[in-house]
């Protein structure tokens, strides 16, 4: 179906055909990307302006060389450094940048519904990097993207979402494509992090390890949300370590093509073990480069793009 949406602010509002569309796109934009020449002018004379007001390296740099492969102008401001540090507003931020001729918006914030906030003000698109702990669509739609690529369809699939559930925006994101999408989603953790409420979702709350991983076809995991907690969730990283980190020994409870994710950072030896990390059952540098195309796809959408013209270039 054609994408007619000015925005990207969260997949609850998606439509499985929206997204499926998006997939259309970014597998149409992975292609270019593996010519000799990597680069589109789909957004030529555009100016791209990434606001992050929180720290990022893969979503950041993925949409600035996103952007780029598009052939658009592309400026990444220093939150830290800007006048919102004097006390200017956000309103007065976003639209001081639309008054320079932006022509489209990334923006990840620390609070929720801020994205929605300003593509609200704003008459130019706006793409949502992730805002406090309540989405970041691009995520869910890369990670998507990526089990449709390595299993031919997410409908029917088993996964296990395994860590900081809670304060995970990553986390909601994907329950709601994975949802969408026709998976069968299970939530794994300590009990402080994985509370029961999440079943409203349509999802499996398990806080057994080994129950909640037999059978999966792909586990993700998700670090421990230390700067959005307000206290501690376990005793210690050791301890849940030992009760929820993924080892050599742990894999052996999901099916043997299960494939490993996670959306990074990763931390090493805590939520996942290094080989594992590395190991050819790990599809994690394959998110990262499926997030390249995702986020062309998102971009070129969003100002107005068609699917059916990139598939057929």
């Amino acid at each position: 179906m054609p994408w007619n949406r000015k925005d990207l602010i969260s997949i609850e509002e998606l439509s499985p055909e929206e997204i499926l569309t998006l997939f259309k796109t970014a597998e149409a934009f992975k292609k270019i990307l593996n010519r000799k020449t990597a680069k589109t002018p789909a957004l030529r004379g555009k100016t791209v302006v990434n606001l992050f007001f929180e720290n990022s390296t893969r979503t950041r740099v993925a949409f600035e060389m996103a952007a780029t492969k598009l052939s658009a102008d592309v400026m990444s401001l220093d939150m830290k450094t800007s006048s919102t540090a004097k006390g200017e507003t956000l309103r007065d931020t976003v639209e001081n940048i639309r008054a320079l001729a932006a022509d489209l918006i990334v923006i990840r914030h620390s609070a929720p519904g801020s994205a929605a906030y300003i593509a609200k003000i704003l008459d130019i698109p706006v793409i949502n990097a992730g805002d406090g702990a309540h989405e970041h669509p691009t995520q869910a739609l890369l990670d998507c993207f990526t089990l449709q690529e390595k299993f031919g369809s997410i409908e029917g699939l088993k996964i296990a979402i395994l860590g900081d559930i809670l304060y995970s925006r990553v986390a909601r994101s994907n329950i709601w494509a994975m949802n969408k999408l026709g998976a069968e989603v299970t939530l794994v953790g300590p009990s402080t992090l994985v509370p029961r409420g999440f079943e409203q979702l349509g999802v499996t709350v398990s806080h057994d390890l080994k129950s909640a991983l037999a059978d999966k076809d792909a586990v993700m995991l998700l670090r421990i949300q230390h700067e959005r907690q307000n206290a501690s969730a376990f005793p210690s990283l050791n301890e849940y370590t030992r009760m929820f980190g993924l080892n050599k020994t742990r894999l052996s409870w999901l099916k043997e093509d299960a494939v490993i994710m996670h959306p990074g950072p990763i931390n090493r030896g805590v939520e996942i073990d290094s080989e594992l990390a590395d190991s050819s059952q790990s599809v994690i540098l394959q998110q990262v480069t499926n997030g390249l195309a995702t986020r062309m796809a998102a971009l070129y959408l969003c100002s107005g793009g068609n699917a059916d013209a990139v598939a057929a270039s």
